[in-house]
């Protein structure tokens, strides 16, 4: 069977509202990554989010013309309250669907010592003191070209300058970009948890690519995953890692995400546009957790929090 990509390119204020529309559509999840991404950046040079592709796939098949009328008049009703291009549709052979992204998936440099690359390329540029992260995502969210995938990294990278021997719990793993960094930069253990089977096995692939595949667990589930049968209380990490929409993190609060993290403990949260920061902070305050950070790129934010210790 072959696939129907759609993709189109817009802003960070429509990227949310778009990919939720192809959600609804798209085979395994959609993918959103920035436009024009260069491959080198430092800290002091992170470009703005200004325009970012959202993609999925959906099966050509009897259902197809169907699919993609309905994503057309969905759009359309988005672009009455809020300019919206025309989507761009593609047919992609089944053997190469899964292939279809890596043109547009490049080594970049992250942070100050992150040097992110895809699995089947071997860059000449790499230097001594890099953390190399070799990753092949295949369908999972986590190129690494995301803003909301390199504010998490840039968090990471400085909260475990100094801070060794951590237990990270990875919600919304993905590709495994963010756990599989932190033990890279010094984290004990990580914690990998998707609803998506397809995240969870692209998690343990690419841990052993990177040879951390001994100190990752990563398995399908959520929050609930996390609970004992009984009355006990959430097991607690030391650092939690939230990559997801903002609509998610705060339902999450409201289940007692904040229990997840140890007294003391801190938390990096991101997807979330500037619109939603000062709702997703409060349900962090509700859950126990305290704001202390915020780093933005473009129309996105990542908030940073701690467990206060009692």
């Amino acid at each position: 069977m072959d696939w129907i990509e759609v993709s189109l390119e817009v802003d960070g204020e429509a990227a949310e509202a778009v990919a939720d529309v192809l959600f609804r559509y798209g085979h395994q999840g959609v993918v959103i990554e920035q436009a024009g991404f260069p491959s080198e950046v430092w800290p002091d040079a992170i470009p703005p989010a200004d325009r970012l592709i959202v993609r999925a796939y959906f099966p050509d098949d009897d259902q197809a013309d169907d699919a993609r009328q309905k994503l057309r008049e969905a759009l359309w009703h988005m672009s009455r309250l809020y300019p919206i291009p025309e989507p761009a549709f593609r047919v992609v052979k089944d053997e190469d669907w899964a292939e279809a992204w890596k043109a547009h998936y490049h080594p970049l440099r992250l942070g100050h010592h992150l040097y992110i690359r895809p699995a089947w390329t071997m860059p000449a540029d790499v230097r001594p003191d890099d953390i190399v992260l070799i990753m092949d995502p295949g369908m999972a969210f986590g190129t690494g070209t995301h803003p909301t995938t390199q504010l998490c990294l840039l968090a990471v990278e400085d909260l475990l300058a100094d801070w060794t021997g951590v237990s990270v719990l990875d919600l919304g793993c993905g590709s495994g970009i963010l756990g599989i960094a932190a033990l890279r930069l010094g984290a004990a253990s990580v914690l990998a948890l998707d609803t998506d089977d397809l995240a969870v096995r692209a998690t343990l692939e690419n841990a052993n690519r990177n040879d951390v595949g001994d100190r990752i667990t990563a398995q399908q589930g959520s929050l609930d995953t996390l609970r004992p049968p009984s009355d006990q209380p959430l097991p607690q990490f030391d650092l939690l890692l939230v990559n997801i929409l903002a609509k998610v993190i705060i339902t999450l609060c409201d289940q007692g995400l904040g229990d997840a993290v140890r007294p003391g403990g801190k938390a990096v949260f991101s997807g979330i546009i500037h619109e939603q920061i000062d709702d997703v902070e409060a349900a962090l305050r509700q859950t126990g957790l305290e704001p202390y950070h915020r780093r933005t790129q473009g129309d996105w934010v990542a908030v940073e929090a701690r467990k206060v210790a009692r």
